[in-house]
């Protein structure tokens, strides 16, 4: 998975690009983890996202949790797989998605 980061003073966008799997949910909360101090906006587009397991979820969710206590996270350009997955599994009331 290729992630490109784009910070502009307290906002930052990820941009993740393939699969987020167990395999690469680690990279995608080692770059969140290390650059989410001093960030009011946190923006993950998805647009080309193929996949996100259990694993990528779980990151997705922790950054979540962060933002919350610190400022406001949104997801862009889900497609509908992964819409699906956000749906069945009760994200789809906990993320703001646009």
């Amino acid at each position: 998975m290729m992630i490109n980061q784009n910070k502009d003073g307290s906002k930052l966008c990820l941009s993740l690009d393939g699969r987020l799997d167990t395999a690469t949910a680690p990279d995608l909360e080692a770059i969140i983890d290390s650059s989410i101090e001093g960030i009011t906006m946190l923006t993950i587009d998805m647009e080309n996202l193929e996949y996100v397991s259990s694993a990528g979820l779980r990151v997705i969710l922790k950054a979540q949790k962060i933002m919350n206590g610190q400022g406001e996270m949104k997801l862009r350009n889900v497609n509908e797989t992964i819409m699906e997955v956000f749906d069945i599994t009760g994200f789809i009331d906990i993320l703001t998605i646009e």
